[in-house]
């Protein structure tokens, strides 16, 4: 296994690495608490996936979790139940559709977990290793680099629009299926609609035209997108450090030196 693509003659054999970085993007592991992941897939199946970076699991369950749930009307059923409309909740569910939809959802849950504690033992190896990364990419399409970003403002623009702060963060991928996925939510829901008649003060009407089966899922991703660029722009940020520290002992500190002499002997 190679460091990187080795495409500008960089890639070093490392058996570990912890990031790699193109140009749609910077894919890493880190050490993160269990249950985050487990939460996410939790409130919404498919984005403790994205979480990790595991992108095909995570785009699948999300787009399983609207598609089943639309068809079995579990959101509806919560609504419904939330307002105390215990009746009206049992008869709008599919049980067809229902008993499909709790095997998946369980095993996203466990699975999540199970996923997040191996990958904190891979970080803890590949971070021992402390392979090379390279901190510039580049092609025809896009240019990406480790830099140091500003988590607050990751935060901030998730928070004007989930997506754009994981843009700012060049999660490319991930940016665009949320941003696309938010803007097909919020359509559906009539969540806009919702808002201009309430700033006009017909609240009986903004609430008439809402759809709760849709509505039910913008709080999870909301939270998430949040939560997800504010958390990656800090690990960016101990990425670059390591990256930074890494070059700067290779290049500039002579092997037989004796604090770092005392220092490996220490480790």
């Amino acid at each position: 296994m190679t460091s990187q693509g080795g495409t500008n003659g960089f890639a070093q054999q490392v058996r570990r690495i912890r990031a790699h970085i193109s140009t749609m993007g910077i894919t890493h592991i880190h050490l993160r608490k269990p249950w985050v992941p487990a939460f996410w897939s939790f409130s919404f199946p498919g984005l403790g996936y994205i979480s990790m970076s595991r992108y095909i699991k995570g785009f699948m369950l999300v787009m399983w979790e609207i598609l089943v749930n639309n068809l079995a009307h579990i959101n509806q059923a919560i609504m419904e139940t939330l307002l105390g409309r215990f009746g009206e909740a049992k008869a709008v569910l599919d049980v067809r559709y229902l008993l499909l939809y709790v095997p998946v959802y369980a095993y996203g849950i466990w699975d999540s977990y199970r996923s997040s504690v191996d990958m904190n033992k891979q970080y803890l190896l590949a971070d021992r290793e402390d392979g090379p990364l390279q901190p510039v990419v580049m092609d025809v399409v896009d240019i990406n680099y480790l830099d140091q970003r500003h988590p607050w403002l990751a935060l901030v623009w998730s928070l004007w629009m989930p997506g754009l702060g994981h843009l700012y963060t060049h999660k490319v991928i991930t940016g665009f299926f949320v941003l696309i996925w938010w803007i097909a939510i919020t359509w559906r829901s009539n969540l806009l609609v919702a808002l201009q008649l309430s700033a006009s003060g017909h609240f009986a009407l903004a609430t008439s035209v809402l759809v709760p089966q849709w509505l039910m899922y913008m709080p999870s991703i909301y939270c998430f997108a949040a939560y997800d660029a504010y958390s990656e722009a800090v690990e960016y940020n101990r990425l670059f450090q390591k990256e930074q520290a890494r070059y700067l002992r290779a290049t500039y500190q002579q092997p037989a030196f004796p604090l770092l002499a005392g220092v490996k002997r220490g480790s």
